[in-house]
């Protein structure tokens, strides 16, 4: 075990209800939370704000490396910061979520980030989520969880919270949206969205927040107990 507690990996394609999950069972155990899709929509975000053409992997791979992106915890779980100014708003709008793939594709931009996210691993007591937590950035992670829920499910969880934001994208535009997404993550060629062997699979599509936590709970209590 890591002396900080378990190392906790969160899988699943967009909208399977990682992050909110996520956040729930890091306070549940006291863990730090990070959400790794959160680092990739900073470059996004930058990239796009610079007007780097989304096809430049060199510039925005050294853009990647000039970029410092830190987190502060939040009663909503995290504030995110690029180079000290927060974008914690910034990096959940649309144009940036519909050209993360993209960026997210980018060999040196994976490279780089999950370095980084391996050195806020590195002494346990986490909880991760991502694409590719459990088999490329902690492949030796005590908890591997892969979340799944239906296409039409998604959708209408990415609708409602786009509702709340004052979002109005219809709901069929959505589920192709996810339906591009998911292929784009599951396609490319580095560290693509895949289950990890030792992963517990969860499909939340008929689950409630709470029931997807508590089952979550009990593997990583098993895990503590097995210690």
């Amino acid at each position: 075990m890591h002396k900080n507690g378990l190392q906790v990996a969160i899988d699943g394609p967009a909208s399977a209800g990682k992050s909110t999950v996520a956040k729930l069972v890091a306070k549940q155990f006291g863990y730090i939370y990070c959400d790794t899709g959160a680092m990739y929509r900073a470059i996004t975000l930058k990239a796009l704000k610079e007007g780097i053409s989304l096809d430049d992997a060199a510039t925005i791979a050294q853009l990647t490396q000039a970029t410092q992106i830190s987190f502060t915890p939040d009663e909503g779980g995290q504030r995110v910061f690029i180079d000290d100014k927060e974008v914690t708003e910034a990096i959940r709008q649309e144009d940036v979520t519909n050209s993360v793939s993209a960026v997210a594709a980018i060999p040196a931009v994976r490279a780089e980030l999950s370095d980084r996210q391996k050195v806020i691993a590195k002494d346990g007591g986490i909880v991760m989520d991502g694409r590719d937590i459990g088999t490329a950035v902690l492949p030796n992670a005590e908890v591997k969880i892969f979340l799944v829920a239906s296409v039409k499910e998604r959708a209408q969880r990415r609708y409602k919270e786009n509702i709340q934001k004052g979002i109005n994208t219809p709901l069929d535009e959505l589920q192709l949206e996810i339906e591009a997404r998911d292929y784009k993550d599951s396609h490319r060629k580095v560290s693509p969205l895949t289950k990890a062997k030792d992963a517990e699979e969860i499909d939340t599509t008929s689950l409630s927040i709470q029931e997807v936590v508590s089952k979550i709970a009990n593997v990583i209590n098993n895990k503590l107990n097995d210690k």
